[in-house]
């Protein structure tokens, strides 16, 4: 199969480059929630606010097109978890073979990506976190990318995992909705009896023990919007916590086509920003609404593939991407991506 079909499908009114490892392409999301101009030259470079950095194109200084500098890559659709409103479902177990998934992220590299965020699916399950590790492994110590990091559930990492591989890693993010157990039960962000609060306290331990950046991102909907997690997010002190608005993505997560129906779990925007309100005293805190989630062109309710980056370059398949400055300027900027930069006390 064709690598770039299943490398880069980049989206319009997004902030960040998704890219996807099923057949149809495997940047769906790669184009994700954050884009920057680098300035040609003699100009000063923009000023770097808080935001999110999955993804970042920047325009070049001798093209039009913006390039990857932070990019969302897919690998899996495969989950151990049946989370309700998941917009990344199961229609395929494909993997893209190892060399393949280095040659797009090589590429991508070439053309200006200094941040990788692998995600899926559960990025953990393939391979028992091996095939991730190793593309972990590739991106600090062979492409030297700045920052590389990994969006999981939390629940099947294993503390051998980061004495492999947890020195090439810089953050790691983990999937909680809720501190309630019931809650989470009724989301379907769980597993037989295994507490996910839990695993979420050990694998944040394990952060630290290993030196990897601990990050939280949660999905607020109508089964956890009235939960206040003040005490819980304070106690475990991560260096950011996303929260997102339910988000419906047409034949994903609502619609004839999709593997699930997340239509009971949205919210309105007014209770979005009532949950954001409780919140606010907590200094980590960045929320993503569904206005500034509008990442794998979502214009039409779906999720509309670009061309992919292994059959037409990097170049030209973000020039299909439909880059919005102004939502990279309404969402916020980078932060320190880099635990090299975060001076945390370990």
């Amino acid at each position: 199969m064709n690598l770039l079909a299943s490398f880069c499908n980049v989206c319009k009114s997004v902030s960040h480059l998704h890219i996807f490892s099923d057949v149809v392409g495997w940047a769906r999301t790669w184009m994700g929630l954050i884009f920057r101009n680098v300035p040609g030259p003699g100009k000063k470079d923009v000023q770097k606010g808080e935001g999110d950095i999955d993804r970042i194109l920047r325009k070049s200084n001798n093209t039009n097109a913006p390039t990857p500098s932070s990019v969302n890559y897919h690998f899996t659709r495969r989950c151990n978890y049946k989370c309700g409103f998941c917009f990344h479902t199961a229609k395929t177990s494909f993997v893209l073979p190892l060399e393949e998934a280095k040659r797009g992220l090589r590429l991508l590299k070439e053309a200006g990506m200094e941040k990788i965020n692998f995600s899926g699916g559960e990025p953990f399950i393939h391979e028992r976190g091996d095939f991730l590790g190793k593309l972990v492994q590739y991106c600090k110590h062979d492409l030297q990318l700045p920052s590389v990091s990994i969006v999981s559930n939390g629940s099947m990492i294993r503390e051998r995992w980061f004495q492999k591989y947890g020195e090439y890693l810089d953050i790691l993010a983990v999937s909680c909705d809720s501190f309630n157990e019931d809650t989470n039960v009724q989301i379907g962000r769980t597993q037989g009896r295994k507490s996910h609060v839990e695993n979420l306290k050990q694998v944040r331990d394990w952060c630290r023990q290993y030196k990897v950046a601990f990050k939280i991102n949660s999905v607020i909907c109508s089964y956890n919007v009235d939960e206040d997690m003040r005490e819980q997010i304070m106690e475990l002190n991560p260096i950011r916590w996303k929260i997102f608005q339910c988000l419906l993505i047409e034949g994903e997560n609502v619609g004839e086509s999709a593997l699930r129906d997340a239509e009971k779990f949205v919210i309105s925007d007014e209770q979005f920003q009532e949950f954001q309100d409780r919140h606010s005293d907590i200094q980590c805190l960045v929320p993503e609404s569904n206005q500034k989630m509008r990442f794998l062109d979502c214009r039409e309710g779906r999720k509309d593939p670009s061309k992919s980056i292994l059959d037409v370059g990097v170049e030209n398949a973000v020039q299909f991407s439909g880059f919005d400055e102004k939502m990279f300027l309404k969402r916020g900027g980078r932060y320190l991506w880099s635990k090299t930069d975060m001076k945390l006390d370990w």
